[in-house]
């Protein structure tokens, strides 16, 4: 979960100035959290207050993420989206965006089981994403996360996907050329999933992530959420993370992070 904010925040000042290069300040002046790294709290803040039962899930998640969206409701969101988080009656609409991916880590951390990843990602994801392929990436990303957490290595969480979800046929050097801003889930989960695949360490994910351009503070949010369950986060890194959230989001992270299973970390 704390790969995906620091993922968010480093790409922040690139998603509409796409850089295609790895040599970047990987946390600039201008590096902010955005949407990303409200909803990654939002949804992990609604399974920390579910404690193991999560008969309640999707109405907590409703109700955590139309809070923290009110509270920060100028970060990014999408148009669809904004007009779900200010609705008194909120429907799923269809989407196949990008955001049911980048919001979705914490449901690894979560789960007892590899089918209970699958039924979190869905129930957090199919109350505003409920297209196939939204509620596909969501799980990709979740699955990815929670294999890595379990200790699989990258050839076997790249097996897995490949086999229930996307063929990973590319290269990032092979598609950076020419890759475009795309906030669709087919779109963009696979090249996020790449960048974890090629990367060398944690930083090397975010770094991956962001040189391809597109979306870039989603696309690394997406990475680093698997980078972190699969690399050791440096302190440094870290902190400088957590120096760019306020303290009602940091609050919120160390809350959940508190109430993660003691074989977790963030």
């Amino acid at each position: 979960m704390l790969g995906a904010i620091i993922g968010d925040i480093v790409g922040s000042v690139y998603e509409w100035q796409n850089i295609k290069t790895k040599e970047f300040q990987l946390f600039s002046d201008d590096a902010r959290f955005t949407d990303d790294t409200v909803m990654t709290l939002a949804v992990g803040k609604a399974l920390a207050e579910c404690a193991g039962n999560y008969a309640d899930l999707e109405r907590q998640a409703i109700f955590f993420m139309q809070k923290y969206g009110g509270k920060y409701p100028y970060c990014g969101f999408g148009n669809q989206f904004f007009l779900w988080l200010k609705s008194d009656n909120p429907q799923p609409y269809n989407s196949w965006g990008n955001g049911s991916a980048m919001r979705v880590s914490a449901c690894a951390y979560f789960a007892r089981s590899l089918e209970e990843v699958k039924s979190l990602s869905f129930r957090v994801s199919a109350v505003s994403h409920n297209h196939p392929e939204g509620i596909k990436g969501a799980e990709a990303t979740a699955v990815a996360v929670y294999l890595a957490l379990q200790g699989n290595s990258k050839a076997e969480i790249r097996e897995y996907i490949e086999k229930n979800y996307y063929r990973l046929n590319f290269n990032l050097d092979g598609i950076r050329p020419d890759y475009k801003f795309d906030v669709s889930c087919q779109g963009s989960v696979p090249q996020a999933l790449e960048a974890f695949f090629e990367a060398q360490d944690f930083e090397d994910a975010i770094r991956n992530a962001v040189s391809i351009g597109g979306d870039s503070d989603t696309i690394a949010a997406i990475a680093g959420s698997v980078a972190a369950a699969y690399y050791p986060v440096p302190d440094g890194i870290r902190a400088q993370a957590l120096q760019r959230l306020d303290e009602y989001l940091a609050d919120t992270l160390f809350e959940i992070e508190k109430a993660m299973p003691k074989k977790q970390q963030s």
